[in-house]
């Protein structure tokens, strides 16, 4: 029981610990592996082009050298589709997206295809998704041909037919017939209408910039917040349209948003904390377990990276444990989401906080301001020794980032201030402690003895139900405070197994037990017997948490009374009818007597008489071998049958001296089968030369 106790604190703690900060942590390698299990293609090719170019762009972001190859396959199907005429504006999107990284060689007379088709799917289109893939497609094979004709002959007009889909909230419809409004779309519009801007022949109505920045800001006015500083949108279910979750739509959103951005002019008036909220989002799920929610969180990332807005620094730190009986150092990176370094900057520490505590900076009153030491080698901020007035326990540390350049502030965001959850342990040293009997009415010293929690020395003691017991011990931190752990527990185990768990309290650094043994009686059942104690003393902080025997103690407890309690029954262990089981040992029955040697030596020879008698009867008859066969196979079975019938002879010699019944009747039945067929042979050759003999 105080072992599972010991564990839910730990857990508890943990708990708090990440309940009261969230850490968030660059891309790392755990992803680029992910991607590799997530992304397998079956028999050398991806399903469709669209999970090729997910998987291809993937693999790009991440940088990820020994993945599959695809080209070739992917090439065949991407020529495939251009070449057809009955492929979709969505089909060529996808054809063009994946050829945007495997590089495939379209010649002139496809490309120019593609054009009119997309060009004539743009003066059809209806709703959103058809202006979606139609202009993407365009913007594709503008950057995929050596054409520079590629166009749109009525930007203005186009622009004007998908900003009729919007809405007042900045979200967009998906078509004029749907009256739901959605963030994925307004996503969606955002990029469609940035491919618009850039393929206008001419400069576009900057009002029309300017209104749709202004939807830009509505749309983020209904952005939704974690705890933790993590920003994202979330939709509704959408007439007739798959319901897309958090992480899909605000993917959209951060792609239509990145994509207008790099082809207008000024900036989106955007606060960089949102970006940097956004970066949360994306960085706080974690590794997603499929495959599509993978793409959209490295492609968001990949667009937060290099986006015209802000883009995010990440803070981070290598470990969020601290020993002070090792010293450790705290360390911070601060890079990109995806990991580059960072411009130069400092980082400063500005408060720490006790977790769960409303009081005052433990740091700022005494170290204002620390600034942790670059080091460039390492790409690493560190801070060699933690400030005095941290002990061990669970800290909320609060960093800043300064950016060294006033240029660079105009182009990264770092947020004003970052909370990081440090958990920081060490060695407690445990001191007088001391185990007491007790004189129950003077409180005089019957038996005292010094207790060694460190080693594994225990005592033996003695008491009876006028007595007490008194434990007691001291705690203290590294820093030389007082230290109260979570869990500090006395169990006393009777040999029935009834065991009995009781808390030590603590007044500062003093930890004290006392048992009544008078007032306990019930609580024991009145069983006298010895008790084995048992000490737990643990905390998540605490490097030397100990569960130690410390001796035993014979109680001498009155009698029951008849309306006494009962010891309540063991529970009986449901697994130890699969243990092993007690070992059986078999007493046989002494032998008999044995008659006398010479009396079992006359016996044998009265045994052997007619074997005897049988041998010398032959000798005096003759032994006839006239009717031995000549012939080679029939003397061979003749030979083989009085081996055979030497052999039973020869295994009655050995059933009297050594085999038992089953081993003799086992040999038996082989040489009888083997008797029977060769003597069945050599009978039957000795019958047909018989019957010769009497036909002549």
């Amino acid at each position: 029981m105080a072992r599972s106790l010991a564990g839910f604190l730990a857990l508890f703690l943990f708990v708090l610990i990440c309940g009261a900060a969230s850490l968030f942590q660059p891309i790392s390698d755990s992803h680029r592996s992910a991607a590799l299990e997530l992304f397998t293609p079956t028999h050398g090719s991806f399903k469709s082009l669209e999970e090729t170019y997910e998987a291809l762009r993937t693999f790009e972001v991440l940088g990820i050298g020994k993945k599959p190859d695809v080209t070739a396959t992917a090439c065949r199907s991407i020529s495939e589709t251009l070449g057809l005429l009955t492929s979709t504006p969505k089909d060529l999107f996808y054809a063009l997206k994946a050829n945007s990284i495997v590089k495939c060689k379209i010649n002139e007379k496809t490309s120019e295809g593609i054009i009119t088709r997309l060009n004539t799917a743009v003066n059809g289109a209806s709703s959103l998704l058809d202006f979606y893939y139609s202009i993407g497609g365009l913007v594709l094979i503008k950057d995929q041909t050596s054409k520079a004709d590629v166009y749109l002959t009525d930007a203005e007009g186009v622009f004007r037919s998908v900003k009729a889909f919007s809405q007042s909230d900045g979200r967009w419809r998906y078509s004029s017939n749907n009256p739901e409004s959605s963030a994925f779309a307004a996503g969606i519009a955002l990029e469609t209408l940035a491919g618009i801007v850039s393929l206008a022949s001419s400069e576009m109505d900057q009002s029309l910039i300017i209104t749709l920045k202004n939807d830009i800001s509505k749309l983020f006015d209904s952005i939704e917040k974690y705890d933790d500083g993590a920003l994202y949108f979330d939709d509704k279910l959408v007439d007739g349209h798959e319901h897309q979750g958090p992480l899909s739509t605000t993917s959209s959103v951060v792609r239509g948003l990145t994509a207008f951005a790099a082809v207008t002019a000024g900036s989106v008036n955007l606060p960089g904390d949102k970006i940097l909220g956004l970066a949360k989002f994306f960085l706080g799920i974690g590794v997603p377990g499929d495959a599509k929610d993978f793409f959209n969180q490295i492609d968001s990332l990949a667009c937060l990276e290099s986006n015209r807005v802000s883009i995010p620094l990440i803070l981070s730190l290598p470990s969020t444990e601290l020993s002070l009986t090792k010293k450790d150092s705290l360390k911070v990176r601060v890079n990109t989401v995806l990991g580059s370094n960072a411009p130069p900057l400092t980082v400063k520490l500005v408060g720490a906080f006790s977790s769960g505590s409303k009081d005052a900076s433990l740091v700022e009153s005494q170290y204002e301001m620390q600034e942790l030491k670059f080091d460039a080698v390492t790409g690493v901020h560190i801070l060699s020794s933690l400030p005095k007035s941290i002990d061990v326990g669970s800290y909320t540390f609060v960093f800043e980032i300064v950016l060294h350049e006033s240029e660079h502030e105009k182009v990264y965001v770092t947020g004003n201030q970052t909370k990081v959850p440090i958990f920081v342990t060490g060695l407690i040293k445990i001191e007088n402690a001391e185990i007491t009997v007790l004189d129950g009415d003077l409180g005089s010293i019957e038996t005292q003895k010094k207790l060694d929690l460190a080693g594994q020395n225990v005592v033996s003691l003695s008491a009876n139900h006028l007595q007490k017991l008194r434990i007691s011990f001291q705690l203290t931190t590294p820093r030389g405070r007082p230290f109260k752990p979570h869990q500090a527990l006395l169990k006393l185990r009777h040999e029935s197994k009834i065991e009995h768990i009781f808390v030590v309290g603590n007044s500062g650094k003093q930890f004290e037990i006392v048992l009544n043994f008078l007032g306990l009686v019930e609580k024991f059942f009145y069983l006298s017997g010895r008790y084995d104690i048992e000490l737990a003393v643990g905390d998540a902080v605490m490097e030397n948490s100990l569960l130690r025997a410390i001796g035993h103690i014979e109680l001498d407890l009155p009698e029951p009374p008849e309306k006494a309690p009962r010891p309540p029954p063991q529970p009986v262990d449901p697994y130890s009818r699969y243990g092993p089981k007690a070992e059986i040992t078999h007493i046989f029955r002494a032998p008999e007597k044995h008659p006398p040697k010479e009396l079992s030596l006359a016996f044998l020879g009265l045994t052997i008489l007619p074997l005897l008698g049988f041998l010398v009867g032959v000798l005096r008859l003759g032994v006839n071998l006239k009717n031995f066969p000549s012939k080679a196979i029939p003397a061979t079975f003749a030979i083989l049958f009085h081996v055979g019938i030497g052999a039973v002879l020869l295994l009655y010699v050995l059933f009297w001296l050594k085999l038992d019944l089953f081993q003799t009747l086992k040999l038996l039945g082989f040489l009888g089968v083997f008797l029977v067929l060769v003597g069945h042979r050599i009978l039957s050759h000795l019958a047909a030369a018989s019957a010769k003999v009497k036909s002549a």
